[in-house]
């Protein structure tokens, strides 16, 4: 029971090559992360900048890990980072926290000389710094690793201290520029002392998408439009490929235009794995993908329970399993998370109909929580109709997840997007009575 409950860690992304990983591109829309991402990094002749964007949870870190993979296969170095783990608060983050996240992984993974000038930008702001964290700091004349350890500091004050946080941000956004400079003339020297060229360099910044949307009531202007529009010649302007995930509310900004004019392409989306189609009926495909997914990961747990279709030992009826991907929506977080309430109303396998049930009711009443009144309204047209408006409502619906993305290919091999309400939120009364 333990093995099985912990096979269905819901915050652990796969790293590349698990033998667990599902591919769901052809129930996803058919989009591949190493073409549309990794062609556009390994074919160009200069630095990229681009945008990665999906529901939290979707499965993104999993992706880009297999990029990272990937680029590593043909000769490209590559600096992954989650920025919420250590740099930055999802709640209140700005562009200057994602810069300071960007050079103290630089730092870290590129080391560089001792003296090298990101440490010389630092030491010039030594005594602010100082007098603002409470801390002796000291670039200049020490090693690379006590640089490292020092510049950690920096960022874990960043993250944890909100009153520090303003007046770090203070301090560091008048010299931005200068910071940006000194950083691509790190990157340079290191590389170089490594016998590589700064093209075959990428910086992936995740879990950037679990930035908390932030209007101003008199603009109708978001954080979101500060950091990825107002600062993105700075966000673009670093000596290598960049890729920055982004919320997927994002994506449905009436900035949606210029977004794809400042980067030069599209941003990349992943969508839900599609379980029912446009006409509410169940899809099947999607349903086996997300059994194939459940049957993976109970092999890796309890092998002899997996050799055998629908996982009988598991389950105690094929259609327990198949209620629990479809409750998901396609929501692979949302499927592991289904599964360890699951397996925490049992005592011994298998799991019941019943216990699917409590632990479909548990989630149910979270997502219940997240809709305000005057939303089950909103919910129900998108219900009816499949499509969502561009407006400051539906975005922060898509945000929240009570609406989901999907992606379909039609008769012309073109995608199409498609939209529902999550189909925990369905069973709700609120939104049966606003059909």
């Amino acid at each position: 029971m333990k093995r099985i409950f912990n096979a269905f860690d819901p915050f652990r992304p796969l790293p590349a090559g698990d033998p667990v990983y599902v591919d769901c591109r052809e129930v996803r829309g058919d989009g591949n992360i190493l073409e549309e991402l990794g062609k556009e990094i390994r074919f160009a002749d200069r630095m990229t900048c681009q945008l990665y964007a999906g529901h939290r949870g979707a499965g993104k870190s999993t992706e880009l890990l297999r990029l990272k993979k990937d680029l590593e296969d043909h000769q490209f170095r590559v600096v992954y980072f989650a920025a919420d783990e250590e740099d930055i608060d999802a709640e209140d983050t700005q562009y200057t926290d994602i810069l300071l996240a960007c050079t103290r992984h630089l730092m870290q993974d590129l080391k560089g000389s001792d003296k090298n000038p990101v440490a010389k930008w630092l030491q010039d702001r030594t005594r602010s710094l100082v007098a603002l964290m409470g801390s002796e700091m000291k670039f200049e004349g020490v090693a690379i690793e006590s640089q490292i350890s020092q510049f950690a500091k920096l960022t874990a004050t960043l993250k944890a201290s909100p009153n520090t946080r303003h007046e770090i941000r203070r301090e560091i956004e008048p010299h931005t520029v200068s910071l940006i400079e000194a950083l691509n003339e790190f990157i340079k020297e290191a590389m170089a002392r490594q016998n590589e060229s700064t093209g075959q360099l990428v910086v992936i910044a995740d879990s950037l998408d679990r930035i908390t949307p932030i209007v101003d009531s008199e603009s109708g202007r978001s954080n979101y439009d500060q950091i990825f529009i107002d600062r993105s010649e700075q966000l673009k302007s670093l000596n290598c490929h960049v890729v920055y995930t982004v919320p997927i509310s994002m994506v449905h900004s009436n900035r949606a235009s210029d977004i794809e004019a400042i980067y030069g392409t599209g941003t990349q989306v992943l969508p839900m794995v599609m379980v029912q189609t446009p006409d509410n009926q169940p899809y099947e495909p999607g349903i086996q993908k997300l059994k194939e997914l459940v049957c993976k990961r109970v092999d890796m747990a309890v092998p002899r329970y997996a050799l055998e279709p629908d996982l009988p030992n598991v389950f105690d009826q094929k259609q327990t399993l198949e209620r629990l991907c479809l409750m998901s929506g396609g929501h692979v977080r949302d499927l592991l998370l289904l599964m360890k309430a699951a397996v925490k109303q049992i005592d011994r396998l298998p799991i019941t109909a019943r216990a699917a049930q409590r632990a479909i009711s548990a989630e149910r009443e979270i997502y219940h929580r997240t809709v305000d009144d005057p939303q089950w309204p909103i919910l129900a047209e998108v219900w009816r109709t499949k499509k969502i408006r561009n407006d400051e409502t539906h975005r922060s619906l898509l945000f929240r997840r009570c609406i989901l993305e999907y992606r379909q290919i039609n008769a012309d091999g073109a995608f199409e997007p498609w939209y529902d309400v999550h189909p925990l939120i369905q069973g709700l009364k609120e939104f049966q009575e606003a059909l």
